[in-house]
């Protein structure tokens, strides 16, 4: 438990503290309970909502006892952080479904058993009961709105002129929840993404705030964020030219999630390494000196085995061998399957391309074929208008290529 501040700070985790000296008293002398938020605007998590999971991990191998809020009314109202435009309303139907598989995802990342089980909870059971006007005035109290406007996570929102007090709303929430937790749980720490720093900021002051009225005796607390999971040029790393980086294999596939980190910049892989590997530091800085080629495959084996377990990762592994290095077509390449109809009446090579997500659109597509970058059958394609018929196929399927590393086979049958 004692090293474990010291892990943390080396590997990058630390990107924002309210009081460091504090933290590192509490992270290394007993065991302290911490919490993570996460929206389930969605039936799956991200790679950037598994990052942050990768923290709850290495805090609860220390020692410490997590908790997982899921959160089921804060979904309902959306968070306004880095959005220009209001967030897709979502019924408490789609919550409550997402709730159910964010929970499942998360069961197979934090140890729900032993000294330190993590708790998964859900902060619709406490917000539900609460009715507004007590609400307003426990909470809503305590809230400069001034202060509240000039903080990061509605420039976008105010910027664009159409912040709802619904959004504003969000801050008070996720600050409630740091008191509750407190109250009921002992909690102490919040921990998440930097984005998230004026909320948990927001938890923090609240708590001082409601101490120092009487109002409630909460303990000191305190916030924690991670830096943002982003590549090397700018971009956050769940997004990719496929869409997001789900951790769920029915959203990306296995052989896509491990393609993803192999597409990885140079400059990233020590990072990356630090973050979903368990080598020491020393190892990572010399892998990465002395061959970043097998440090990046080190890497993407590394995080797909950690997200999908060590015999997908196997065969992820494999399979990317045997198309980029013994040329052949393996059974595990992602694989789109057309009916032999849609073959006989000619494709659209353009239409190909945005049916299997290697182009965005027809343009997008276009350019790619234009710049000598579409492969059929390991054959370059240089006309964009072209028409993919069966004397295209063998043994009916075709290899569908863009650049190097990106392959989708076509199955008709």
């Amino acid at each position: 438990m004692n090293q474990i501040y010291q892990n943390l700070k080396e590997r990058g985790y630390i990107y924002q503290a309210t009081n460091l000296t504090n933290i590192k008293k509490l992270l290394t002398s007993s065991p302290v309970t911490f919490y993570l938020g996460i929206d389930p605007t969605a039936d799956s998590l991200h790679i950037g909502h598994f990052f942050a999971l990768t923290m709850v991990r290495r805090l609860q191998k220390a020692g410490h006892k997590p908790i997982i809020v899921i959160g089921g009314a804060t979904a309902l109202v959306g968070d306004p952080t880095a959005k220009s435009n209001l967030r897709k309303m979502l019924t408490k139907e789609e919550v409550a479904y997402n709730k159910q598989e964010v929970k499942k995802i998360i069961k197979r990342f934090v140890t729900c058993d032993g000294p330190n089980a993590a708790l998964i909870l859900d902060n619709f059971e406490w917000i539900k009961s609460a009715t507004y006007i007590d609400f307003m005035r426990e909470i809503g109290l305590h809230f400069n709105v001034n202060k509240m406007l000039a903080a990061e996570c509605y420039k976008l929102r105010l910027a664009s002129g159409g912040l709802t007090f619904l959004e504003m709303g969000y801050m008070l929430m996720q600050a409630y929840d740091f008191i509750y937790l407190n109250k009921h749980y002992g909690c102490q720490i919040q921990i998440g993404g930097s984005d998230q720093w004026p909320n948990i900021l927001a938890g923090v002051e609240l708590g001082r705030k409601m101490t120092h009225a009487g109002t409630a005796k909460i303990e000191p607390l305190y916030g924690v964020t991670c830096p943002l999971l982003v590549k090397g040029d700018g971009e956050k790393m769940g997004k990719t030219a496929k869409g997001t980086l789900w951790v769920s294999r029915e959203k990306t596939t296995v052989y896509d999630f491990y393609q993803a980190f192999i597409n990885s910049y140079d400059e990233d892989v020590e990072r990356l390494l630090a973050f979903f590997s368990d080598y020491d530091m020393k190892t990572i800085k010399n892998m990465c000196q002395s061959d970043i080629v097998v440090a990046k495959k080190l890497m993407a084996y590394e995080v797909t085995k950690l997200v999908h377990g060590e015999k997908a990762a196997n065969i992820a592994e494999t399979t990317a061998e045997a198309v980029f290095t013994k040329k052949v077509i393996d059974d595990n390449m992602p694989t789109v399957k057309l009916a032999k109809e849609e073959l006989k009446k000619g494709i659209d090579l353009l239409d190909l391309l945005v049916l299997t997500k290697l182009a965005s659109s027809k343009s997008a597509g276009r350019r790619l074929v234009e710049q000598g970058g579409i492969r059929i059958n390991r054959q370059k394609i240089t006309n964009p208008d072209m028409v993919v018929t069966g004397k295209d196929t063998t043994h009916n399927y075709l290899l569908l290529q863009k650049g190097k590393k990106s392959f989708k086979k076509i199955e008709f049958n």
